[in-house]
């Protein structure tokens, strides 16, 4: 039997890893179930979940050139799908939708522009730098500091 991606198959856990299971499928190839594709939320332990013995389904992910079978097990299992992004309620796109109460005037408003900004700072920065350099010189007598 060949085994084609996109496939789902029976199969049987014949061991466990700290990284995923291994599979045996129809036909006697073994694949490997990665520990991301046991189930739809975070896998810590995957002896939570599978054990070895256990019948499960998978579905085909990828066969390689050496023989390797990727196989996911949460892939599997039929559900609905998510409605598409045209079907939901709020149809805006992102860059329209308002932010926390936010209205699109915020853009045109600008009450600083990027240079005075960056003056601010520097004036800012430079004054705090000099007031750290004043006190710590005093503090451990550095040359030129005042003494009294």
């Amino acid at each position: 039997m060949s085994i084609e991606v996109g496939s789902k198959l029976q199969g049987k856990v014949t061991g466990i890893t700290n990284f995923g299971a291994f599979v045996e499928l129809p036909g006697g190839s073994t694949g490997l179930v990665h520990i991301s594709e046991v189930a739809d939320n975070y896998v810590k332990d995957i002896n939570d979940h599978l054990k070895v013995g256990d019948q499960v389904e998978v579905k085909v992910l990828n066969v390689e050139k050496d023989g390797k079978i990727g196989l996911s097990i949460k892939k599997a299992v039929d559900r609905p799908e998510k409605p598409a992004r045209s079907e939901r309620s709020d149809s805006k796109p992102y860059s329209q939708r308002p932010r926390h109460g936010r209205t699109n005037d915020h853009r045109n408003s600008r009450p600083e522009n990027f240079e005075a900004k960056m003056a601010k700072f520097l004036k800012d920065s430079e004054d705090r730098l000099s007031s750290l350099k004043r006190n710590t010189e005093s503090k451990r007598g550095g040359r030129g500091a005042r003494r009294g």
